[in-house]
């Protein structure tokens, strides 16, 4: 087993190859802000979209890097991509931020879905926290304000998925082709969850706090299945189940955010109902999701593992999940879950060739190298996110700083 000191070494070293490669990588000299896609033999696509969800996790990464782990050789970054992301991404005219531009910075695809307007919040509440700009809080602000107002379901509770420019329902709310269409779903609840949680840290404000508070209940009541600690990830609007697939990465990313979310709320008792779902939901993963080699298994249905790739995302969201409930709970058997996931990133999931992390791997540990190393979905949020909040959760134990 990994011992702490030898655990924080790693974490560091990783962080640091994460964001030099981004950095030498990710920059789009020629058009501005970020490129929109590099592909998995390296070769970059110039002409490609540019997304939102890319944009507003590299803003929430370089932020991150410079405030949360004190490297602040990445705030030029952090404030090239917020430049480019109200310049180019935000609604002007009628608030809020467009899905998709053209590799010029025009709109070529301007839904408001309500996941990315949740990553838009979350990394603009980091960027205030680095710098202290008002400007990113009060964009924040108005983003909240936009999705209380249009989708928040105000008599059934929950936030509706995607809407067009103009902030009415669309018929096609799905956030990717993979995904059912349906009203309301895990994922989007999960990140607008995790964007509250930040812009409460950031503003303190009781409107914000109030609306976070119903979405920990939400989860509490709606999205955690008390009989098998997995998640439940698609309803319709009136929250009949309309999905019996797990996804083992939302369910262990979920068991750590929802207790930091109870936790910015400063409701004790909501506190102590997260921290007891969130062992639940470790136990689960850990029970049903966790290969013998430590890496994570996409997806199950009912009658077991349905998808034994394993993709970059779900792995990083173990190390923290497994860390948060050894802190909770104290069995050392979840420190152990965690090194031995960080074990199999080290040995499987790391391209030493071109660098960064593989999409996904098979079972078998061979790189699927058709997937990009760069695109809409293919980001470090993730993987620098679990480095810095491993590091922090160690270096708390000691008393120490990141």
């Amino acid at each position: 087993m990994l011992d702490q000191n030898a655990f924080q070494s790693q974490l560091r070293q990783t962080l640091a190859n994460i964001l030099q490669w981004w950095a030498a990588h990710a920059v789009d000299e020629t058009h501005g802000g970020f490129i929109g896609r590099m592909d998995g033999q390296g070769g970059i696509h110039p002409h490609d979209e540019k997304g939102i969800i890319l944009h507003t996790r590299l803003l929430w990464t370089f932020s991150a890097a410079a405030r949360q782990a004190q490297l602040a050789e990445y705030r030029p970054l952090a404030d090239r991509a917020h430049q480019y992301l109200m310049r180019h991404f935000w609604d002007e005219e009628k608030s809020g931020f467009y899905w998709m531009l053209d590799y010029q910075g025009r709109p070529s695809q301007t839904k408001k879905q309500v996941y990315a307007q949740a990553f838009a919040i979350y990394a603009l509440s980091e960027y205030y926290l680095l710098n202290g700009q008002a400007g990113a809080l009060d964009w924040a602000m108005e983003t909240f304000e936009f999705l209380e107002q249009f989708s928040r379901d105000r008599r059934k509770n929950g936030y509706l998925e995607a809407f067009n420019r103009d902030w009415q329902l669309l018929e096609d709310l799905r956030l990717s082709e993979k995904d059912a269409n349906e009203a309301k779903t895990l994922n989007t609840h999960l990140h607008v969850l995790e964007a509250y949680t930040h812009l409460y840290r950031a503003g303190k404000r009781e409107a914000v706090r109030h609306a976070l508070i119903n979405l920990v209940e939400l989860f509490l009541d709606k999205f955690i299945d008390p009989h098998t600690g997995h998640m439940r990830l698609f309803f319709d609007e009136n929250w009949q189940l309309k999905s019996h697939e797990i996804s083992f990465g939302h369910d262990i990313e979920c068991s750590w955010l929802l207790t930091e979310a109870a936790e910015a709320s400063g409701d004790e008792s909501l506190l102590d109902r997260a921290r007891q779902a969130a062992l639940l939901m470790a136990a689960a993963t850990l029970r049903d999701g966790v290969d013998a080699d430590g890496g994570l298994f996409n997806e199950a249905g009912p009658q077991g593992v349905t998808d034994t790739d394993k993709h970059w995302w779900p792995q990083a969201e173990a190390v923290v999940g497994f860390l948060q409930a050894w802190e909770i709970s104290g069995d050392q058997a979840y420190y152990e879950a965690a090194t031995h996931t960080w074990h199999f990133i080290q040995h499987f999931m790391l391209d030493t060739t071109l660098g960064d992390w593989y999409w996904r791997v098979n079972r078998e540990g061979r790189p699927i190298t058709s997937e990009d190393k760069i695109s809409q979905w293919k980001c470090p949020y993730h993987t620098s996110r679990a480095c810095i909040e491993a590091l922090k959760r160690l270096s708390l134990r000691e008393g120490g700083a990141i």
